[in-house]
Formats: structure tokens, C-alpha cells, sequence
């Protein structure tokens, strides 16, 4: 029989842990699990639902003490009557909450750290990392160790998933340059993010970079993908930029699940985790940039941090206009072949280390470690 798996997160909106889910989840669904997923929804459901994976509407998007209190009662219902055989959580709240059911329930459970959450005004006690932990880089399996004592054997090291057939060099981007009205010659920079005050650093900085680009790339135009509570001060400034131009250079798109279209015009991108991961797979050259740090062109030299930080930039250098400015001129200035030697660099590291089979791989085996736990309590008991 089949194994039944729930996946639990806060919502299913753009952002890097929600297409983890979502590219793990269709996976898992592949390889005959039967698949659940749990969040308060979003823009990702449909996906998720046209792949014939269930999606149960909680609301486990904020610490709002009744969204808490009325998830707890849903999901203690949806475990009694689907009876998964592993519960995994993807965010602070919903381990928190699928954590208060374990100790009762003793269903086997699981989470993954995506992201390192604070820990200052008790928010340590507000967190439950499971049985067993799958860390998305070596410096939040660090943070678990230290923050909260987990041993090391508890934890497992684990990547991000790229599909490189949907995010593929393959897709040229005419559709998207005539939607938007961007000549076909025209240089284009793309950036992906969650709109968030939190995420959307690079965004502002990119486009308060825009006039000073333009002066040397007279044509350029700018991408920008996300949605979120930044989504009107980004739009305003980009307005701004705009009217200053005196023409739409700058194009916001809002959040979209069809990133690998929209990304597809340009020759370079800006961000950092998955969707930078996700332009590599592309064939588009780098800057890894983003709230919490600046790494620069991604290559060779940038592996290193980029591995330990899950290319996040915890601990590099602060972001800012004058660092993408000097970064993005040097690239417009490389040769042809040096654009297609960076293009074909990022997309080979991209397919050799981020599949999507490996991340399932590592997650099957958090799911072997954590049952063979409860069978072994179940012999004993």
C-alpha cells in the first residue's frame, strides 16, 4: 500500500519554500505517495490540484491566536480521518501547531528549515523542528545546533530542487518581450522575488539603479516578478522611474506561478535562493543579491558561499545600488562568447547538484529515518 505523506506550510504564494513544496510534492506524488498538502492557499493551489495532489484549506499563515487555535482543530481533523503515515512541516507556525498534536497523536513527523527564524522574546518556545530535520544549507543545520540543540544526527542536509525542463534556455521569450512591448534587440534584466518588506531590498535597489544603467544601455528594460505587502512602494518607485524615462522600462508583473515565461527575455538576473537557482537553470547569468547580503556574479569562485548559505548571502556583504551598478555594467561589457561561457556554466551546476530527484531522495530518507523510529517504539511498546 502506498504511503499517505501531508505536507504542512503557511501558504502556497510565490517564494522559494513554496515551490519547494510544490515541486516536492508532485514528485513524491510521481513516485506513488499520496500526497496532501495543508496552507492557508494561494497562488500555487491550482498547480498542485492539476497534478492531482488534495490541498486543505488552513489558515496557518500568521500567529493570529484564532487562525492558531482553528488549525490546530483542522488539522487534528484531517490527520484522524486521511491518517497519513508522516506529517512534514515546512514553517514556524505549522510545526509549532502539527508539534502540540504529535505529542497526543504520535504520528511520525518531520519538518525541513528553510529560512533561520529569530529566537529573541521566547519565539524559541513558539518552534517544533520534529523528530527529524531536513536543513536546505550546512548554515541553518549550524543554526539548529546551535539555537536549539538538535544533535547533529537529527539532522539532514538537503537542496532546493530545480526542474531544468521547465527552466530551460529553451524558451525565447518573444511572447513575453511583444506582451510587454520590449523591442527585440533590447537588453533585459529580470528579478524574482516575494514582494515582501522582508525580501524586496534588491528590487528597490535595482530600480534606483535603472537611470545610471540606462545611460549606458540606452535600450535596457527591467523584469520585475513577485507579489507581497512592498508590492505599492516597488510599484511607486518604479513609476517613478518610468515617468522620469519618459517611456515603460520598468515592467512588474505581480506574483505569478509562470516564472520560467517570464524570466525568459532576459540575459541576466538578480536575486537569490531558488529563483536564482531557477535563472541558472535557464542559461542566465547571476547576481546574487537580496536583503540579507550581496555575493555578486555567480561562478567558480562563488561556490563556497553560495553552498553555505543556499545562496541567501547570510553574512556577505549588505546589498546596494552602487554593488548591482558595477556588477551589471562589467556584464554588459563581457564579449559574446563570455556571456555564452557564464549562460552555459550556470545552467551545467544547476543540473549537475539541484535536481529535483535528489531533493526527494534526501527527504525519503528523513522519512525512512523518522518510521524507523515509530517502529521501533511500536516493538517495544
Amino acid at each position: 500500500m502506498n504511503k499517505t505523506v501531508l505536507l504542512a506550510l503557511m501558504k502556497l504564494d510565490i517564494g522559494g519554500a513554496e515551490t519547494h513544496v510544490v515541486e516536492l510534492a508532485k514528485e513524491l506524488s510521481r513516485r506513488g505517495y499520496r500526497v496532501l498538502v495543508a496552507s492557508n492557499g494561494g497562488i500555487y493551489v491550482k498547480e498542485l490540484t492539476d497534478a492531482g495532489i488534495r490541498h486543505y484549506d488552513v489558515p496557518l499563515q500568521n500567529k493570529n491566536p484564532f487562525n492558531m487555535l482553528k488549525s490546530i482543530f483542522m488539522l487534528r481533523k484531517i490527520i484522524r480521518e486521511e491518517k497519513p503515515d508522516i506529517v512534514h512541516s515546512h514553517a514556524r507556525i505549522p510545526s509549532f501547531l502539527l508539534g502540540i498534536l504529535h505529542k497526543g497523536m504520535h504520528f511520525p513527523f518531520v519538518t525541513t528549515a528553510h529560512w533561520v527564524f529569530s529566537t529573541k522574546h521566547g519565539l524559541r518556545y513558539l518552534t517544533d523542528w520534529g523528530e527529524k530535520t531536513l536543513a536546505v544549507s550546512e548554515d541553518i543545520k549550524q543554526y539548529l545546533i546551535d539555537n536549539y540543540a538538535i544533535p547533529e544526527s537529527d539532522i539532514l542536509v538537503t537542496i532546493n530542487g530545480i526542474d531544468t525542463e521547465k527552466f530551460s534556455p529553451e524558451n525565447d521569450g518573444q511572447k513575453v518581450r511583444a506582451d510587454f512591448g520590449i523591442p527585440s534587440d533590447a537588453p533585459v534584466i529580470s528579478y524574482v522575488s516575494r514582494m515582501d518588506a522582508d525580501r524586496s531590498l534588491a528590487a528597490h535597489q535595482l530600480i534606483d539603479a535603472f537611470p545610471s544603467l540606462c545611460e549606458t544601455l540606452p535600450q535596457l528594460h527591467l523584469i520585475v516578478v513577485g507579489g507581497g505587502n512592498d508590492w505599492n512602494s516597488v510599484h511607486a518607485e518604479a513609476e517613478a522611474a518610468n515617468k522620469a524615462l519618459g517611456e515603460e522600462r520598468i515592467h512588474l508583473t505581480g506574483a505569478s506561478t509562470d516564472i520560467a515565461s517570464l524570466i525568459s527575455p532576459s540575459e541576466l538576473f538578480v536575486g537569490v535562493s531558488r529563483a536564482a537557482l531557477e535563472a541558472m537553470a535557464a542559461g542566465k547569468p547571476t547576481v546574487i543579491a537580496g536583503n540579507e547580503g550581496y555575493i555578486g556574479f555567480f561562478g567558480e569562485d562563488k561556490i563556497p558561499v553560495c553552498l553555505q548559505t543556499n545562496f541567501c548571502c547570510r553574512g556577505c556583504k549588505m546589498s546596494s545600488s552602487e554593488l548591482l551598478t558595477d556588477d551589471i555594467t562589467a556584464y554588459f561589457e563581457k564579449s559574446p562568447d563570455e556571456k555564452a561561457a557564464l549562460s552555459a556554466y550556470c545552467r551545467a551546476f544547476v543540473q549537475k547538484n539541484y535536481s529535483v530527484s535528489r531533493m526527494t531522495d534526501d527527504t525519503e530518507a528523513l522519512y525512512a529515518a523518522s518510521l524507523s523510529i515509530h517502529e521501533q517504539k511500536n516493538k517495544k511498546g
